[in-house]
């Protein structure tokens, strides 16, 4: 007896569930293209899931905030989710991959082969443990969202691993050799607070935090042990985080047991008190990775274009976050686990370094993208991967329509140059970039029955930046006014409102800003 295939074809094929491959997956089916997302795990959101619990961090600074379809997914989980129960936001990004038109979401599906022909990527195969059922997906176009590149080895792609030598790029960050190296791997907890005295008893294979050897590992941590992210109980850069990711989790758990009691019964007496009503009520088993491994594209983002803002032609993404990089060693590196690095917010990234130089018809998204591993520590948060995800499907739906590749794509400047239109149409900001009024509008008289600066409503950019608001604020009764020089067929109307992109999120862990 042989297992049964599901067979599936697709204008574009998105492997890796995460916020990157959500993102990918809805951009390609609302244009048009017919999308296959395949995700290995039973939710989707990747570190954002019930089984991780990361907060989706982003672009800092008031007015940085992602937009597009990111910002449309976290804006229905204040929405529906009051309480922010990382349950609950699976099931909305469930039903968001599952109610829209032209995409198939195959859950519980691990690609673990694939056909090519050539040089380019022709079908993948993945197996469905929940319903013994292997999956076939052939696609005119792939997007390698898995954040772990799994179809580096399965496609032949160029890759990277690991830190490049300081004088490769010129990068401070990196190291004056290059290595095989990367940032490691977390479980994360959490605590809630009750009326009563919470007492733990850790399980006896729990680590002793109170030893010499093993309390000097917690010091340059996070202060507040009270909080839900726990992210500096990561191991795993010394070694492979693929490959040793079952050894890592074996390493973690009694990690995170560990500090939890030393938070309980061994830390000093004001920490013990702030903790005492408080009681640990999950810890994850699914090892959250920061770094694996990276394509090589056209274009390998750098830590010198970052912190020089990216200006780039072709930018289709931006990001915002500080150069975090976490040091290999983790949770047993002497002193703080990580460093900083300032660059500013935001800094482009380029349709370049989202496709693969050797496969031509493979894209990718996410911490895979083609970078630096100084760069990566930037642009591997999840908001921003949200963005690259958007481009790439947008781009996808692009390439499909017009039956050309990702390379030609990005040759071609007026090609280009629609890519970003459309995502400035769907409500994405590219740095250094305004939205282009066409149409009657751009020609008509504009005017206002009061409030204040109805000019700005066409002024092509849709959030208030640092020189000042580009919104049109409206009295109550107040009305705008397009008014043509004859008689005019329209057929839609564009309405952006402000969504407070400044905002702290009700629902802190999908979506905090520091």
């Amino acid at each position: 007896m042989q297992f049964p295939v599901e067979r599936h074809s697709a204008d574009l094929c998105v492997v890796g569930g995460g916020l990157a491959g959500l993102c990918a997956a809805l951009a390609a089916a609302r244009h048009g293209a017919k999308a296959v997302l395949v995700q290995d795990r039973p939710v989707l959101g990747g570190n954002a899931s019930s089984e991780v619990r990361m907060h989706i961090c982003g672009a800092h600074g008031p007015n940085r905030r992602e937009t597009g379809i990111v910002e449309e997914l976290l804006l229905e989980n204040l929405r529906f989710n009051p309480s922010a129960a990382w349950p609950v936001f699976d099931a909305l990004l469930w039903g968001k991959a599952t109610h829209e038109p032209n995409l198939t979401l195959l859950l519980d599906a691990s690609v673990c082969d694939a056909e090519t022909s050539g040089a380019a990527l022709r079908s993948v195969r993945a197996w469905r443990g929940l319903s013994q059922t292997w999956v076939e997906v052939r696609a005119d176009f792939f997007a390698d969202c898995s954040g772990d590149a799994v179809l580096v080895p399965l496609a032949g792609a160029d890759f990277r691993h690991g830190r490049e030598a300081r004088a490769e790029y010129g990068e401070e960050a990196a190291p004056p050799e290059g290595d095989a190296r990367t940032m490691g791997t977390s479980l994360l907890l959490q605590a809630a607070q009750f009326p009563t005295e919470q007492p733990y008893a850790p399980p006896p294979w729990a680590v002793d935090f109170a030893a010499p050897e093993n309390r000097a590992k917690l010091e340059g941590s996070v202060a507040d042990m009270t909080r839900d992210n726990y992210w500096w109980i990561e191991v795993g850069g010394t070694g492979d985080t693929i490959r040793d990711a079952p050894a890592h989790r074996d390493e973690l758990l009694p990690l995170v047991y560990g500090v939890w009691d030393w938070v309980k019964n061994r830390s000093d007496p004001a920490l013990r008190e702030k903790a005492k009503n408080f009681a640990l009520v999950w810890a994850g088993a699914l090892p959250a990775k920061r770094e694996s491994r990276r394509y090589i594209g056209p274009h390998v983002l750098t830590q010198g274009e970052v912190q020089a803002g990216g200006a780039f032609p072709d930018v289709v993404a931006y990001g915002g976050w500080l150069i975090d990089e976490h040091f290999p060693e983790g949770i047993h590196h002497a002193g703080a686990p990580n460093r900083y690095f300032q660059c500013p917010s935001p800094f482009g990234i380029p349709f370049r370094s989202l496709f693969s130089r050797n496969v031509p018809n493979l894209f990718c998204a996410g911490r895979d993208l083609s970078a630096t591993h100084a760069a990566l520590a930037a642009t591997r948060v999840m908001a921003t991967c949200a963005l690259e995800g958007q481009a790439v499907g947008t781009a996808a739906a692009m390439c499909a329509r017009g039956r050309f590749d990702p390379r030609d794509l990005a040759a071609d400047p007026r090609r280009v140059r629609a890519l970003q239109d459309a995502l400035l149409e769907d409500d994405c900001f590219l740095p250094g970039l305004r939205r282009e009024v066409r149409g009657p509008c751009a020609a008509a008289r504009l005017s206002a029955t009061g409030g204040d600066g109805v000019a700005r409503l066409r002024d092509g950019l849709d959030r208030d930046w640092d020189d000042g608001p580009h919104a049109w604020v409206a009295p109550l009764g107040g009305a705008a006014e397009y008014r043509f020089a004859g008689e005019e067929e329209l057929h839609e109307a564009r309405l952006v409102f402000d969504s407070h992109l400044d905002r702290l999120d009700e629902g802190r862990p999908f979506g905090d800003r520091t």
